[in-house]
């Protein structure tokens, strides 16, 4: 779970992304895995301060978000209400995933499947999905490659930005990638605030991933690159991923 210090900066050092192109990635990958067949209701799994959320619900969808993070969730629901859009949050274990109600698709987005580092997790989070998923729903999540997680652990790395300095140190335990992330942040005055962060994500393999899903019982399994609709290449850094729950009869 993400301490409020860790949610007050998450938006500064994700501001390169592109979050309007991601989501429109997502919505039209979900088109191509359901035979486009419209998606209406869906939920995001570790939504965390919204981003993503808001742009689902400015296209139209009925967003659930949930995350394990309070302080996330409370971010979340401020950028929602400043969008003008509206999706409720829930504070939730993916793992654990429950709803009201079945939905026509589930996403998982920015490696929550990589912070699944136990195969029950996984398991347990491919489980929960197919059983909230509508009979034809899809599922959809992208996962930092091997390759990438790996690289990591060559040499710290850190970024100095005039109200926000940090350190991260990433170290390789088999398949298991620490990160240790030392931040100050500015006070006023030339004081400087730190706290520190740990977190620990999984190199999944394709072949390892794949499994599990056959094994929740998802069909249509296929693995694209970098937000492209072409098979991954080797030296790319991230999956995204599709699996279709089996229409009845």
């Amino acid at each position: 779970m993400y301490p409020a210090q860790f949610a007050a900066v998450y938006d500064r050092l994700m501001d390169d992304v592109d979050y309007p192109a991601w989501a429109a990635y997502y919505r039209a990958l979900l088109s191509r895995a359901r035979d486009g067949a419209p998606v209406r209701k869906v939920c995001e799994c570790g939504c965390g301060t919204g981003s993503m959320t808001v742009e689902l619900a400015r296209a139209g969808l009925e967003v659930v978000g949930v995350d394990l993070s309070a302080p996330m969730l409370e971010i979340a629901g401020d950028k929602l209400r400043r969008a003008g859009v509206s999706a409720p949050l829930v504070c939730q274990d993916m793992c654990r995933l429950q709803l009201h109600r079945p939905v026509d698709a589930l996403v998982c987005p920015c490696d929550g499947v990589n912070y699944l580092v136990e195969d029950s997790q996984v398991a347990a989070f491919f489980r929960r999905a197919y059983a909230l998923l509508k009979p034809g729903g899809a599922l959809a999540f992208d996962v930092s490659t091997p390759g990438k997680l790996f690289a990591l652990e060559q040499a710290p790395c850190y970024e100095d930005r005039e109200e926000l300095t940090y350190l991260w140190v990433s170290a390789r335990r088999g398949n298991l990638v620490d990160m240790s992330l030392t931040f100050f942040l500015r006070q006023g005055g030339g004081l400087y605030r730190r706290f520190d962060e740990v977190q620990c994500q999984r190199a999944h393999t394709q072949e390892e991933l794949r499994a599990q899903l056959e094994k929740a019982g998802f069909e249509g399994i296929t693995f694209y690159g970098d937000r492209t609709f072409a098979p991954p290449q080797p030296a790319q850094s991230r999956w995204h991923v599709t699996a279709v729950r089996p229409r009845e009869g």
